[in-house]
């Protein structure tokens, strides 16, 4: 507890410097991914963050030195370079986006792994540290870094700011934003501008292995929570800044384990968690919504059945036994036992020594699941000319799902029939 306290209080120089440093990195790259993401562009970043690696060690044989400023245009370049190949390769070839991407990306990042081990060997005195391009050195972040990761994540941030709603346009809809005059071209080269500078910028915190993950996966979490732009940037920078703080507290706390690394790996587990347990998008949410709608159909399916057989006699309130039911119903026993058991609870059913009865209120909603079959049935027949004996799979499926607005809408199409295709009487 005490370590915490120190850390959050950032007593500690190198803890301030990790801190602000990878904050103001992911600010930029949770921006920029977030576009790229909705632009179906996630596969890019990879592409630029292998990429950019020759365009390093390029600018470093150049010019013998490991200053970002040096280094940053050496690997702006061949960043852009990849996304220009990947794109002429797409346009102009049959192959897709994502194997032009899995070529350029293979090709510029083994070029970048030959020209880091030639620098080496060569026996240069300043290339100790270089390799930490690879994998990331957040640690090795100094205070002279930190003003200018502020002045390129301002140079990002405002520029999206200031283009924002274009950038919304040419991500949800580009031809639409190119049928009013937006440029489009234009526009896209821009956010790709802005996506390699900020992928150029974190690979000292990072590494080139894992920039992309720290690009796309809060986008990818974020979306799991809302629909709204403007939310979903400002949950992607949450999570990415979450991630920054964690990521670093596991460094400060275990000096052996990398901050990179960590921060991709907590980022990632909110990803997950939001995929899982996010309401209406999340995984268990959505098995939950499955297996509510198929209750839903098992248990009226059950009160159709019982009413059908109440028909026979024209008694409703009789008790049947489970037998008669299954016959009537082909159903699992398995699953027939708890669905009575909550129609039941519901009100719907009642249990005697005999078997299940339906109540009054069973039989009313009985009656209307069977309207509701016979009157689609009936509209199959009559407005598609459908057989008679190809209109009830289609009815079954229906009737789960039909509002009342809808039921009063289809009953006046049809003239209030009193009957069925099959010549059974609709109730009322």
């Amino acid at each position: 507890m005490k370590e915490l306290i120190r850390f959050l209080l950032l007593e500690d120089p190198n803890v301030r410097t990790v801190v602000f440093g990878t904050i103001l990195l992911n600010l930029s790259a949770s921006v920029v991914g977030t576009f790229a993401f909705l632009q179906k562009k996630s596969l890019s970043g990879d592409a630029v963050a292998h990429s950019i690696l020759p365009g390093i060690c390029i600018a470093f044989i150049a010019f013998q030195t490991k200053s970002l400023w040096v280094l940053l245009p050496g690997a702006f370049v061949t960043g852009w370079l990849s996304l220009y190949l990947v794109d002429l390769i797409s346009h102009h070839s049959k192959l897709k986006q994502d194997t032009a991407i899995a070529v350029v990306l293979s090709v510029f990042f083994a070029v970048g792994i030959i020209l880091l081990t030639y620098i080496q060997h060569s026996g240069s005195g300043a290339q100790s540290g270089l390799d930490s391009f690879l994998f990331g050195k957040a640690a090795a972040l100094l205070e002279k870094d930190l003003l200018s990761y502020a002045i390129i994540s301002m140079l990002v941030i405002s520029i999206t700011a200031f283009f924002f709603k274009e950038f919304m346009l040419i991500s949800f809809d580009a031809v639409y934003a190119g049928s009013i005059g937006v440029p489009v071209r234009t526009l896209q080269l821009v956010l790709t501008t802005l996506t390699v500078i900020s992928i150029v910028t974190g690979i000292q915190s990072v590494g080139v292995v894992l920039m992309s993950a720290m690009l796309i996966t809060p986008a990818v979490a974020a979306r799991y929570w809302t629909d709204n732009l403007k939310r979903l940037l400002l949950l992607a920078v949450l999570f990415n800044t979450f991630a920054a703080i964690i990521g670093s507290y596991i460094s400060y706390r275990y000096p052996s384990m990398p901050t990179g690394p960590w921060i991709v790996l907590v980022i990632s587990m909110f990803a997950f968690a939001s995929i899982l347990f996010a309401p209406k998008k999340g995984i268990v949410y959505s098995m939950y919504r499955v297996f509510k709608h198929k209750s839903l159909i098992l248990k009226e399916n059950i009160l159709k059945a019982l009413y059908q057989l109440g028909e026979q006699e024209n008694r409703f309130q009789d008790t049947h036994a489970l037998s008669n039911l299954l016959a009537k119903r082909n159903l699992p026993l398995w699953q027939v036992y708890p669905a009575l058991y909550r129609l039941r609870f519901e009100g719907y059913l009642q249990h005697t020594g005999e078997g299940w009865a339906l109540t009054n209120e069973g039989i009313e909603r009985g009656k209307r699941i069977v309207r509701l079959h016979r009157l689609w049935e009936m509209y199959l027949s009559k407005n598609l000319l459908l057989p008679s004996d190809h209109v009830h799979d289609d009815a079954e499926t229906i009737e789960h799902i039909l509002t009342p607005e809808l039921e009063s809408r289809l009953e006046k199409s049809l003239n209030f029939p009193e009957v069925d295709p099959h010549e059974k009487k609709i109730p009322r």
